[in-house]
């Protein structure tokens, strides 16, 4: 049975932040909020964690995951990023974006592109978030709540805490964060290519 913690968008309790933090360094999949809708997320080296979100969602092996950063520092030692892209990246962050890139060698081979050797990686700008990803000091390998035959992710923490009750370990409720996943755009050829439009506004990548 899941752990539920309700809480607060704005100001998380600290008490909570640091259980669920516990709870992810000790292997759990927890569901939490970002700022464009909940997702999967887990330790960067958790191999269960990735295979049963794989299994959940019904992923194939081509699947991007992404690592959710704190801030650019830190997203900076796991993906290769030039300073032309670093620049059209840094103007579009804290924000509903995931972005494609080549992967550094600090990224399990489990989460690459097979082919590509890229990951996806996002700054997100959302408190809870990143309180967890503060305590963390490290990236939450994540992947959307989008589970399959269903069109939108869910957006009610009791709802995700009904469906998901025996296959996570925890659910972080901090209200409605919305139902559309981020935009994603593939920056992997060293232009922008936005493949998937969300939350964030494509339009300043297209």
């Amino acid at each position: 049975m899941a752990r539920y913690f309700d809480v607060h968008p704005e100001n998380p309790q600290a008490r909570s932040i640091g259980q669920i933090v516990d709870l992810v360094r000790s292997d759990a999949l927890i569901v939490y909020p970002t700022d464009s809708c909940y997702a999967f997320g887990a330790q960067l080296g958790n191999r269960d964690a990735l295979d049963r979100i794989r299994t959940i969602r019904q992923l194939d092996g081509k699947h991007h995951f992404t690592l959710v950063c704190k801030d650019f520092a830190q997203l900076g030692q796991f993906v290769l990023i030039d300073n032309k892209v670093f620049r059209s990246i840094k103007a579009a962050t804290p924000g509903s974006y995931t972005f494609i890139l080549p992967a550094t060698k600090e990224v399990p081979r489990r989460l690459l592109h097979p082919k590509k050797k890229t990951v996806g990686v996002r700054i997100p700008a959302n408190n809870v978030v990143q309180a967890i990803l503060t305590e963390l000091g490290e990236p939450l390998l994540s992947s959307t709540l989008l589970l399959p035959g269903e069109d939108e992710p869910m957006t009610q923490g009791w709802e995700i805490k009904e469906r998901l009750d025996h296959v996570v370990e925890a659910v972080v409720d901090a209200g409605d964060c919305g139902s559309e996943p981020s935009t994603v755009v593939d920056f992997s050829s060293g232009t922008a290519e936005v493949v998937r439009h969300g939350a964030g506004d494509p339009s300043r990548f297209e």
